[in-house]
């Protein structure tokens, strides 16, 4: 019998583990893993932004940990020396209702303890020339980006170097009286701790967890310039919808000097929708398709809208048109392919039909279910599993 085992190796239960292991060196640590490899969802399909933590309110689990992370995570890739690009961010403006949402965001990114500093179009403009904004822009110094397969990679080395073991290709069957059984076996533990991502609502119902919530999963691509033929030199994003946990279009540059326009923000209709009918399950699809007609029915925090606009930007002149919007004579041929797609497990509460905004976590003495990592979960992730770590674990023991 294991001391703990989690299950799902991502970025969030890779953490988990080494914190554990750092904390108890005398325990037993198991983590399973349903790939072949770590980071084959979510943690190594994401955008690889460090975020700084200023779109969120101070209240928040997302404002004290990505600020928190941010830090972290810098001081983790100087010492497994990992590629950090210091890339910064500029959030611009395209109109007076816009710019207020600029003001508002520097008041969160204060209350939180983030460096930003509003500029105007002039200052701006020396800056980066070929960025446009009405008045004013945010300017972020701490945002970075960083290779995220490769970062979650290394925390699966370390877990190694710590005595953690890690099984690959073990897939999630069922469980009963803490007994996992897997495609590889049953694996027995004291207390078992849920990281397992787009299932994570499913392995946290077999406990008796997660009734009120479900996971909807939102598909996200880029349009790539891997040649960065446009000379992008920042991260350009727009003021986003802070009714929505989405961030709107976007330029990104990559750890390794790639430009990107995106995501998209697509209902998926089964949880890993990747690509044509790739691991299609019919009863995901029930499942998924119920609540999205539910959503699009009521148009719950504006779904119906989201939607059509969403699919709208998988025509290529489209979602360039939108990104043309924050910058002034930016070169967009070079954008010609689409990046890997990445899926956001993103819960959605089904008593009110909200799209939950912050991490959401259940468990008792048994076993604990990350049930909301979403986005900047990736960013957040060291101080998030500290936390996870002492409010759940420990105090459950």
């Amino acid at each position: 019998m294991y001391d703990y085992i989690i299950i799902g190796a991502g970025i969030i239960g890779l953490n988990i583990a080494k914190n554990l292991k750092e904390r108890f060196p005398e325990s037993s640590v198991l983590v399973l893993e349903k790939e072949k490899e770590v980071a084959m969802h979510s943690s190594g399909r994401n955008s690889g932004v460090l975020h700084a933590g200023f779109y969120y309110t101070a209240d928040s689990l997302k404002a004290k940990f990505t600020k928190e992370g941010n830090s972290a995570l810098k001081e983790f890739c100087a010492l497994r020396k990992l590629k950090v690009n210091p890339c910064q961010k500029i959030v611009v403006a395209l109109n007076e209702k816009e710019r207020e949402g600029l003001h508002e965001l520097k008041r969160r990114g204060d209350a939180n303890g983030v460096e930003l500093y509003l500029i105007d179009e002039i200052e701006l403009s020396k800056l980066y020339p070929n960025i446009k904004t009405y008045k004013e822009a945010l300017l972020c110094p701490s945002t970075a980006t960083v290779d995220p397969k490769a970062v979650t990679k290394e925390f699966a080395l370390v877990i190694k170097e710590l005595g953690v073991e890690l099984v690959l290709n073990a897939k999630y069957l069922s469980s009963k009286n803490n007994i996992i059984k897997t495609s590889l076996g049953d694996y027995e533990a004291k207390q078992i701790i849920n990281c397992a991502g787009l299932y994570a609502d499913k392995i946290a119902k077999d406990f008796g967890f997660c009734e009120d919530y479900v996971i909807i999963p939102f598909k996200g691509i880029y349009l790539k310039d891997k040649n960065n033929v446009s000379k992008l030199e920042t991260n350009i994003y727009p003021v986003p919808n802070l009714e929505n946990p989405f961030l709107g279009v976007h330029y990104t540059l990559t750890v390794n000097n790639e430009a990107k326009i995106g995501p998209t923000a697509i209902p998926a209709f089964w949880r890993e929708n990747y690509k044509g009918f790739d691991n299609f399950k019919l009863s995901e699809f029930l499942e998924i398709i119920y609540y999205e007609i539910k959503l699009f029915i009521t148009n719950a925090f504006g779904f119906r809208s989201l939607a059509f606009a969403e699919i709208k930007k998988y025509k290529l002149s489209y979602l360039k048109r939108l990104a043309k919007k924050l910058t002034n004579n930016m070169n967009h041929e070079g954008y010609d392919l689409w990046s890997t797609p990445g899926i956001r497990a993103q819960l959605l509460d089904k008593r009110t039909l909200e799209l939950v905004q912050d991490f959401v976590v259940q468990g008792n003495k048994d076993s604990i279910h990350v049930l909301n990592a979403v986005s900047p979960a990736f960013t957040s992730s060291i101080p998030f599993a500290n936390w996870v770590v002492e409010e759940y674990v420990i105090k459950n023991k």
